[in-house]
């Protein structure tokens, strides 16, 4: 259930969507990310340990660019769907790309889906159905890793937690957040599956019971709120035939993989690696994933950078080389989306707000 939605009123949206995206939300990432990873190199950097840069296999850049663009691309193709192509491709392009942006800006833990239904409300699709549409998303986004879990976890074992740092606090912790994670997503997933196909009122009533506890209270609106979304959103996806459901799922499972695949495609590039290296590689990247779905900064920045060495470090070498890795894979994931996101978010404000709004300088 995403934080601080936004009003009702058209005007006081605008300005408060707007005001997500202020100079300083945008480069306080920036700036902690980049703090981190210039420690880490001033911390490890030793001569000669950059070396392999020189030997860096290009086909495995160029891999890693088309993994990019065909994740992007899969992107725009499912939201396209999924909004039964109410949006031409250019608008499910700045949706994606605005998405993301949002995702970059926000605490990892709220993400784009927090802005979402606005992005998608604004391109002429009414709320109701844009609230169905997000959910959608968020139920596939949960199923694909309800369903990906137990594979990894054959595919890696005991290995899928970084064995060289096991006896630390923070990995140990990791377990169980690993598993605390799993069986919250794979609760929520049954919960969303049985409100949108079977019964939407009974889990609202569910929810309001469930959210009137003491420790609990201060959320019961927003989870009645939840509730309704959930009603409204059943009424408005049932009756979209097996197709509709299989387009999804897959296009969904594509670019989840695609996603998951980028880190292993950057290693390969400067280490030689077997297929079952880069299949571990993937595997512990899902468990990577678990740090930042619990990050207070935006976009995990400093806690994604900082992680980024216990899970990998070992499959790439030295501490330097491994801090230039840290740096490549967020340029390509991160700090990519946060400059696209700032020459979309302007264009894509001058064509649908209702009047003009004065853009936070810089974007």
């Amino acid at each position: 259930m995403p934080d601080n939605p936004l009003p009702t009123n058209p005007e006081s949206s605008e300005a408060s969507f707007l005001q997500r995206f202020s100079p300083s939300r945008i480069l306080l990432p920036v700036v902690i990310g980049l703090a981190v990873v210039g420690f880490m190199f001033w911390r490890s950097y030793k001569p000669g340990d950059l070396a392999p840069l020189a030997n860096a296999r290009w086909e495995w850049l160029l891999v890693t660019l088309l993994v990019l663009l065909a994740r992007d691309a899969g992107y725009v193709y499912r939201i396209r769907h999924i909004a039964e192509r109410e949006l031409s491709y250019r608008q499910s392009l700045d949706v994606i790309m605005i998405w993301e942006f949002a995702s970059c800006v926000l605490p990892s833990a709220v993400g784009g889906t927090a802005v979402a239904s606005f992005i998608l409300n604004k391109e002429g699709i009414p709320l109701g159905k844009s609230l169905a549409y997000v959910m959608v998303t968020a139920l596939l986004d949960n199923l694909y890793y309800v369903l990906m879990v137990p594979l990894v976890v054959l595919i890696a074992g005991k290995g899928l937690y970084p064995h060289e740092a096991l006896q630390s606090t923070f990995i140990a912790s990791l377990r169980y957040a690993f598993i605390f994670s799993y069986v919250g997503v794979t609760a929520y997933a049954g919960l969303m599956m049985y409100a949108l196909f079977v019964n939407p009122h009974s889990v609202r009533r569910f929810l309001v019971r469930l959210f009137s506890l003491p420790v609990l209270r201060r959320w019961q609106r927003s989870a009645y709120r939840h509730g309704q979304e959930m009603v409204e959103a059943s009424a408005q996806l049932r009756g979209n035939g097996p197709g509709y459901w299989w387009r999804a799922a897959l296009s969904t499972a594509f670019v989840w993989t695609a996603r998951y695949a980028i880190i292993g495609c950057l290693i390969a590039a400067f280490v030689p690696m077997d297929t079952n290296e880069f299949l571990f590689i993937f595997a512990r990247n899902i468990t990577y994933k678990v740090i930042l779905l619990v990050a207070i900064t935006p976009g995990g920045a400093g806690i994604a950078e900082g992680a980024f060495p216990t899970f990998f470090g070992k499959f790439i070498g030295t501490a330097t080389l491994t801090s230039f890795m840290v740096l490549l894979y967020r340029v390509v994931t991160y700090y990519l989306y946060l400059v696209l996101g700032s020459i979309f978010l302007p264009r894509w404000v001058a064509r649908v707000f209702s009047r003009p709004y004065a853009l936070p300088k810089g974007c």
